[in-house]
């Protein structure tokens, strides 16, 4: 509690802030405005807003001081609710467009949707030449989903002239991104895009908005007619190749190296270029890319922590790790990602002390939790599991924000070990302490269903999905778990749709939903999901699972081929390994 002087003098400190900010020239206050706008908002707002002696004179009375000391007061002492009230009020009866501004601002920190969008009206009607009172509003009324109100606003936006519009066009992704109904934003772009045909940045907003809806078609169309429209421009080229590269890989790949030919110095497409060549396993030729990319750029470092990490998926680990050395001798600006990349190749190569050595020189920081589970790992990979556990729990010491993980990483070391009664027992007893916790829960099933106890692993998903709804996994676990006991197939569709709404692009997801339509019987819709999956991943299980409805349907070279691609990158999966022998015994 704040003694009676210190009570005092706050509140004397809080009534002079107020005052000053009130009773600044508007001409001061108005130059000020601008260095808290972000750089679009700010070279609009130079174009369009009004001589500041338009900006009200506000009578400083006391009354006004005191409404606003009042309601600033209330902020500090955790009354956002009120706060924002109060200004909202003091902002419709002053007319004042800053006291308007702080409302709105108070009204988003409150979370009060709908007051800030009151309030930022009210400012955008009081400082109509205000990029950024504009640019509030657009933005809450498309967080708040009210796309239909937002759109008037965001045509105003572009309307200033070309600059503005292709400048708005290319931020319509980060604003339409918080609304889910994808459907609804396309929409939304068509009708703006509609005043704007002979502007590549229309088309290209369109194409994104098409993607993002699953309208491939139309996507392509767009980003096609933007690259007519500007033929050399790079993003148009790239996302175009993104577009291709779900269903047509080698098509991609044909893209970016058209490009290539009329721009050969374009940095970015070249390092799509090798990227997509291998993901098509055309590793020469992505070999070939990174010799040009090195040669032209010797000393970039993004350059070479790009092909440092391609060489790294082509299992090309001598050229990997040199680079990524040299990397730390050009005092790379993120020494930790190197590093922690390090001593993943060094266990690649089963080198489990230069991996250890490599883990333990990551500082604290984004790659620091995740280097002390891999030295756990590498422990138990050498045989020494109680070790490895008593590691991961001298990690945790001073570390409870981190606690959670590290459990569950100690209940996967049980797990690989094929201790999963202990494991179940570990998670079983963290969630007593922490009964909803979304990760303990998740994990928690998982474990409950290696030991079948498939009741546990029912009631945990389904308490996780009342405590998370939107947790994608939680779904599909539990729907893939009745897929693949073939019991309560209906639900299971339903539960797996309802996670490809939350996580449309997941491949493990899309295989869930290929095992459910097999479980059915239905071999053309099986054959359909898992084929994008294995090409949105190409993960062993995923080719299992693909492998038996090719071998099924009568394709049985096609499912050797698979399983053959998936024994290449993980020859020790269960699922892969139980599911060749069942159609290839020995």
């Amino acid at each position: 509690m704040l003694s009676e002087c210190r009570r005092n003098r706050y509140a004397a400190a809080v009534f002079f802030a107020a005052a000053a900010a009130l009773c600044t020239p508007v001409w001061a206050q108005a130059a000020g405005d601008s260095d808290d706008e972000d750089e679009p908002a700010l070279a609009l707002e130079q174009q369009i807003r009004p001589p500041a002696e338009r900006l009200p004179l506000l009578d400083m009375s006391e009354a006004v001081l005191y409404e606003y000391l009042l309601a600033e007061i209330a902020l500090q002492r955790g009354s956002g609710g009120l706060a924002a009230q109060s200004l909202v009020d003091l902002a419709k009866s002053t007319r004042d467009p800053r006291i308007a501004r702080r409302a709105t601002e108070v009204g988003a920190f409150a979370r009060l949707p709908n007051l800030a969008i009151e309030a930022a009206r009210l400012w955008h009607e009081t400082d109509p030449g205000s990029a950024q009172a504009l640019q509030t509003l657009t933005v809450l009324l498309v967080n708040a989903r009210r796309i239909d109100e937002a759109e008037p606003f965001l045509a105003k936006l572009m309307a200033v002239d070309a600059s503005a519009a292709a400048n708005g066009f290319l931020q319509m992704g980060r604003f339409l991104s918080p609304n889910a109904d994808k459907a609804a934003n396309l929409r939304l772009v068509q009708r703006l895009a509609g005043a704007h045909a002979q502007l590549p940045e229309a088309h290209f907003a369109l194409a994104q908005a098409a993607y993002a809806a699953n309208d491939e078609a139309l996507a392509l169309a767009e980003v096609r007619r933007a690259s007519e429209l500007r033929p050399e421009w790079e993003n148009a080229a790239l996302f175009e190749a993104q577009i291709l590269q779900r269903s047509l890989p080698d098509a991609a790949a044909e893209r970016l190296a058209a490009f290539l030919d009329k721009r050969p110095e374009s940095r970015e497409v070249r390092l799509n270029y090798a990227r997509v060549l291998v993901g098509t396993k055309r590793y020469a030729e992505a070999r070939r890319e990174f010799g040009k990319l090195l040669a032209a750029y010797p000393n970039d470092q993004g350059v070479i922590y790009a092909v440092g990490l391609l060489a790294v998926q082509l299992k090309d680990f001598d050229s990997a790790e040199a680079n990524l050395k040299r990397l730390l001798e050009l005092n790379y600006r993120d020494p930790n990602a190197v590093r922690y990349t390090l001593g993943q190749i060094a266990e690649e190569r089963k080198d489990y002390g230069g991996a250890q050595a490599w883990y333990a020189q990551v500082t604290r920081g984004e790659h620091f939790l995740a280097s002390r589970l891999r030295y756990a790992q590498t422990l138990a990979k050498q045989g020494r599991l109680d070790d490895a556990r008593s590691y991961l729990r001298g990690v945790g010491e001073g570390a409870s924000a981190q606690q959670t993980q590290l459990t569950i990483a100690e209940a996967q070391l049980l797990r690989e070990a094929n201790q999963h009664g202990e494991a179940f027992s570990l998670l079983g007893k963290a969630l007593e302490g922490q009964p909803e916790q979304p990760d303990l829960l998740y994990d928690f099933a998982l474990t409950a269903e290696k030991l079948e106890r498939f009741d546990v692993l029912e009631a945990n998903l389904k308490k996780l999905i009342q405590v998370k709804p939107d947790h994608a996994h939680a779904y599909n676990a539990l729907g893939y778990s009745f897929a693949e006991r073939n019991t309560r197939l209906d639900e299971a569709r339903k539960l797996i749709e309802r996670a490809l709404e939350l996580a449309p692009e997941d491949s493990f997801i899309i295989d869930s939903m290929g095992w459910v339509y097999y479980r059915m019987g239905d071999l053309p819709k099986a054959a359909e999901y898992l084929n994008r999956a294995w090409q949105g991943r190409p993960d062993a299980e995923i080719g299992a699972h693909l492998g038996e409805v090719l071998w099924v349907s009568g394709e049985r070279s096609k499912a050797e081929v698979v399983w053959k691609e998936a024994g290449e990158s993980n020859p020790d999966n269960e699922v892969l390994r139980k599911t060749v022998q069942r159609f290839l015994p020995r």
